[in-house]
């Protein structure tokens, strides 16, 4: 593990020197959507080489959608068929340079900073050690994201490990006329797929000079939407808007 002291808070600059050196490791394209996502104006610019440098052969793949796993109890692990499903339709809408696979990485991980798009969900418990904090934190500040699907019980601890994140930037409602929803498809908003309490879906989200770093929906259940058909019988219809929704935040997190 990367000590606390390589991954300090930071103020959005690329990560500490432990974290650099697992950079510079990092495929080229991942390296250039770190820097695109942090320094905003460079967007044009860096977009076109992040899609150059993702159609040269420089492995078996340039960019994985990967689930964190996390501490505390909850089943982290839940849902197997969620990311695969919505890799597939994303390949199959979008000319996004994703990897055919989703990947499960967790923050002590060595090659943590490799994968700069995370989705955790869950219905328990979630905790991050001390260290875990910090090093999440430099993540995210660095021009990493973070998805969390609500996936009914995860809202009370989620919030609290944000706010022990964030102190200085609370969670806060992503309005409908956010970009997020309407990057590829042109959403009203977070749309509902599964009934959990009968509450209204909500997306919140934490910002860092102005960039949504953290996506939580809550009480939407996306993920319910996004697994395979016969798992949960919320309909084709809503299925259909899980997936333009989870394209919506991929085909975003490329241009944000």
């Amino acid at each position: 593990m990367v000590g606390a002291a390589a991954v300090g808070a930071g103020t959005g600059k690329i990560p500490g020197a432990a974290s650099k050196t697992l950079l510079i490791s990092a495929p080229l394209s991942t390296i250039l959507l770190y820097v695109m996502r942090s320094i905003p104006k460079l967007i044009p610019i860096l977009l076109t080489l992040f899609i150059s440098a993702g159609a040269q052969p420089q492995g078996p793949c340039q960019l994985s959608v990967s689930r964190l796993k996390y501490g505390g109890g909850g089943d982290w692990y839940t849902g197997p068929s969620m990311l695969p499903n919505l890799v597939k339709a994303a390949k199959e809408r979008t000319a996004l340079p994703l990897c055919d696979t989703a990947a499960v990485v967790d923050i002590s991980d060595q090659r943590f900073f490799h994968f700069p798009f995370l989705f955790m969900t869950g219905h328990g418990e979630v905790r991050f050690s001390p260290q875990e904090k910090l090093r999440l934190r430099k993540f995210l500040v660095s021009g990493g994201f973070l998805w969390c699907d609500d996936n009914y019980g995860i809202d009370k601890s989620f919030r609290r490990e944000m706010a022990a994140l964030f102190p200085e930037n609370p969670l806060v409602p992503v309005p409908p006329t956010h970009p997020i929803f309407h990057s590829r498809y042109k959403l009203p908003g977070l749309p509902k797929i599964h009934e959990h309490d009968g509450d209204p879906a909500a997306a919140f989200g934490i910002f860092f000079e102005g960039r949504l770093i953290v996506l939580y929906t809550y009480s939407a259940d996306i993920g319910n939407g996004l697994e395979d058909a016969h798992i949960h019988n919320v309909g084709p219809e809503r299925r259909e808007l899980a997936a333009q929704m989870g394209v919506n935040v991929l085909s975003w997190f490329f241009s944000p």
